[in-house]
């Protein structure tokens, strides 16, 4: 524990790097997922090609895809942006299945009556369709969240700070203590990621706290009935 306490700041300045690769991974795999999602849900030719598309590219080896990038974007080996795009490209991928299910689990009639009442294809997208899929959003924006932070611990294999230098230093040295520091760095800062989005998910769709506490209190004022021969 003495080594952790005395590089303090090194876990603080790593978790710091690690974070700023992540975050915009993470929302912009969720910006573009959405849109493609939505088609997906819409389409079954482009569902198919799209999901088997995000099933190859999260087979890509996550060193091979972080070298590949800067080649084919001619960026500099050492740019964060590198780790980036490859963690959004990741992140796509996971998440299109995600939203895809989301939309084609909004009922037909519930589409069909709100069309009835007037609904334009925006209004139908925004107060109907985006909130009901809302929760199976949520869940894939927490698996995203949690497999984004331990694939973006690849950075330190090509030189760009975050928490896998703590791996990649501590296998070097044979310095467990510096590893086991990496791991449970890791394994908090995704923990906490995954806290926020449910917090943000929740203020986002209270209807869905509501409609919670009506199932608790229907639950609680139900009344039991006595079995047949019982005393």
């Amino acid at each position: 524990m003495s080594w952790v306490w005395s590089h303090l700041d090194l876990v603080w300045s790593s978790t710091l790097a690690h974070v700023a690769l992540c975050v915009p991974a993470i929302v912009l795999g969720f910006a573009v997922s959405v849109p493609l999602g939505y088609w997906a849900a819409r389409s079954a030719p482009a569902r198919s090609v799209l999901l088997t598309l995000g099933n190859i590219l999260y087979t890509i080896p996550g060193i091979a895809l972080v070298v590949l990038v800067p080649v084919v974007l001619g960026l500099p080996i050492l740019n964060p942006l590198n780790v980036t795009i490859a963690l959004l490209i990741y992140a796509i991928a996971i998440m299109l299945r995600s939203a895809a299910d989301a939309f084609a689990s909004v009922d037909d009639d519930v589409r069909g009556a709100a069309r009835a009442q007037g609904f334009s294809g925006t209004q139908l997208f925004w107060r109907v369709e985006l909130p009901l899929a809302g929760p199976v959003l949520l869940a894939g924006v927490r698996v995203v969240s949690v497999s984004t932070i331990s694939l973006a611990t690849v950075a330190a294999l090509v030189g760009i700070p975050s928490l896998g230098g703590f791996f990649t230093d501590g296998f070097q040295r044979s310095f467990p203590v510096e590893v086991v520091t990496g791991l449970v760095a890791v394994l908090l800062l995704a923990a906490v990621f995954d806290v926020v989005i449910g917090l943000i998910g929740r203020a986002l769709m209270p209807w869905k706290r509501r409609r919670r506490r009506s199932s608790a209190a229907t639950k609680s004022l139900a009344i039991p009935v006595p079995q047949a021969g019982g005393s």
